[in-house]
């Protein structure tokens, strides 16, 4: 009699022995009543065997649609990810519509000819606006001051730069640009002439910078800063690219 039940286990389709990993999903009313989940759902049980309960997002569930969580779908105006506590049925779940055919399963599911739901679901990332705290208007007299001898700084000098050195404007092109300025005394040649007060070393008397020093605080660098944001980068006609 044991010799038959385990032959009969044996040969239970691989799609029944799956119901083991059935699971409840809970999810707001307005997903449930816009009869997308009846679309999907029948569909990944079919395919897997996997039986899912769809339960009010106030119920005991084993996974939950909602904002937290793995996006996988967006529809309704939001994006809809599925959070578990790694339940190997949710999980499986997840990444089927995460898949190719999941993705088309959701993108097939329309009314009246209009996709209501997309697997599109990167996430969009918001533009920060740096500010900073100096002042412009005293960071282009510092700049003049003690950047304009080699850099071009706006119209004004504008023939008076080094010919080797970018001027403000074509560094305000470059990715990193804020930076740039705000360490500038560690990029070459600058360590060599520029001193910034209770932050670089004493220059060594040995070895004496070969032009007048720049002498800056930290709060003038903050003003230059503040000045070189108001710069619009200089048009060269193609992205420049940073060695």
């Amino acid at each position: 009699m044991r010799l038959m039940a385990v032959i009969l286990v044996l040969l239970m389709p691989t799609a029944a022995l799956a119901q083991d990993n059935g699971f409840r999903l809970a999810m707001p009313a307005v997903l449930e009543q816009s009869g997308f989940m009846q679309h999907i759902v029948p569909r990944f049980s079919l395919k897997h065997g996997i039986r899912i309960t769809r339960v009010a997002d106030t119920d005991f569930a084993d996974a939950r649609l909602g904002a937290e969580g793995v996006p996988v779908f967006a529809g309704l105006g939001q994006v809809w990810a599925l959070q578990h506590d790694g339940h190997a049925g949710a999980a499986k779940f997840a990444n089927w519509l995460r898949s190719e055919v999941g993705r088309n399963t959701i993108a097939a599911y329309q009314k009246d000819g209009v996709a209501l739901f997309t697997s599109n679901v990167a996430p969009v990332v918001a533009k920060v606006q740096i500010s900073f705290d100096g002042d412009p208007v005293q960071g282009e007299k510092l700049s003049f001051a003690h950047c304009g001898r080699c850099h071009v700084i706006n119209e004004t000098n504008r023939m008076k730069g080094m010919g080797a050195t970018p001027s403000f404007g074509m560094l305000r092109t470059l990715g990193d640009w804020e930076n740039r300025f705000a360490t500038f005394y560690f990029l070459n040649p600058h360590p060599s002439f520029t001193q910034v007060a209770d932050i670089t070393p004493a220059f060594d008397p040995s070895r004496p910078p070969a032009i007048v020093p720049v002498e800056v605080t930290q709060d003038e660098i903050e003003a230059i800063l503040a000045y070189v944001a108001t710069l619009a980068p200089a048009d060269l006609g193609a992205p420049i690219q940073s060695q």
